[in-house]
């Protein structure tokens, strides 16, 4: 299995003007985080807008960055839902050259703790490949609780868990209690500093798809018990995550992206792009870190 920890990137889907996938785009990127030192590359997480995308652009999505990456970095694999049976189902559509699974608990239907844990213990069984918890009560509506993640974490197929519950207390004890090989993995860019120095393994990042060489570095000397150095990384890129995510993931991002000339900041409706004073205040912002 695996060992999915360091920073992992949720890569954005770049777009055209026509709404179109900008697979051009796209390959610049997946070359930025290679060169940028991120240790894996998730493809279509909620940040890459996988809820606008078709079976048939995911699948083009996730090619294109398999030949772009060519090995060099493992590949995460966004696939979750509010169907059991249908994810599953949808595990046997993915191809060779994915290292592991992402999904989501299930939203909407806000199951109980029983549910969340059934459903994903379906899901193991229905493949080989490792899979990550993805943990996020905003997004789905329901909050996957400590004792359901630890109950998970003995299944040998289900490594980590992507956390985004922003209970710290919650994401202790599953790091107090978690077995040897079960990964907790932060889901917030603005406390993986924090988490590291709780006992993390890493990240899963929206930031580090505008500033992988920054993000990286932070989360390797944090992880090295080099908490000067990461402390000092850590602020000097915590106003630029806060722009980020002010008016919506991905819309800041790709601000940021379109900043250093990798894409677009075009996303699908009904996402819509940021605010004019939030751009001036990103791009301004980017260009003084990078400087």
């Amino acid at each position: 299995m695996k060992n999915f920890s360091g920073t992992g990137t949720a890569l954005v889907t770049p777009f055209k003007a026509d709404d179109s996938i900008d697979f051009e785009a796209l390959k610049g990127l997946v070359n930025l985080q290679i060169e940028g030192g991120v240790d894996f590359l998730v493809v279509q997480g909620t940040t890459g807008e996988s809820p606008t995308l078709s079976q048939k652009e995911k699948e083009e999505v996730l090619a294109c960055v398999t030949e772009v990456n060519k090995g060099k970095l493992p590949i995460v694999y966004g696939v979750g839902g509010n169907d059991t049976k249908k994810v599953a189902e949808n595990f046997k559509l993915i191809p060779n050259g994915v290292d592991g699974i992402l999904s989501v608990s299930p939203y909407y239907n806000k199951p109980i703790q029983e549910g969340i844990y059934q459903h994903y213990k379906y899901l193991a069984e229905a493949t080989d490949l490792p899979i990550i918890l993805y943990n996020v009560p905003g997004r789905t509506g329901s909050n996957v609780s400590a004792e359901t993640t630890l109950r998970l974490a003995e299944i040998s197929n289900i490594v980590a868990m992507k956390e985004a519950s922003g209970n710290f207390d919650q994401m202790m004890e599953i790091i107090r209690c978690k077995p040897s090989g079960f990964n907790l993995l932060s889901g917030d860019d603005a406390v993986t500093l924090p988490l590291i120095a709780a006992g993390a393994s890493g990240v899963i990042s929206v930031v580090s798809n505008a500033l992988p060489e920054k993000f990286t570095k932070m989360v390797k000397a944090a992880l090295e018990n080099d908490f000067k150095t990461a402390r000092a990384i850590h602020y000097e890129l915590l106003l630029i995550t806060r722009y980020f995510f002010e008016e919506g993931n991905p819309g800041g991002v790709k601000v940021g992206l379109s900043a250093r000339n990798i894409m677009t900041d075009k996303m699908r409706l009904p996402l819509f792009p940021v605010s004019k004073g939030l751009e001036k205040r990103i791009v301004d912002e980017i260009m003084n870190i990078l400087k």
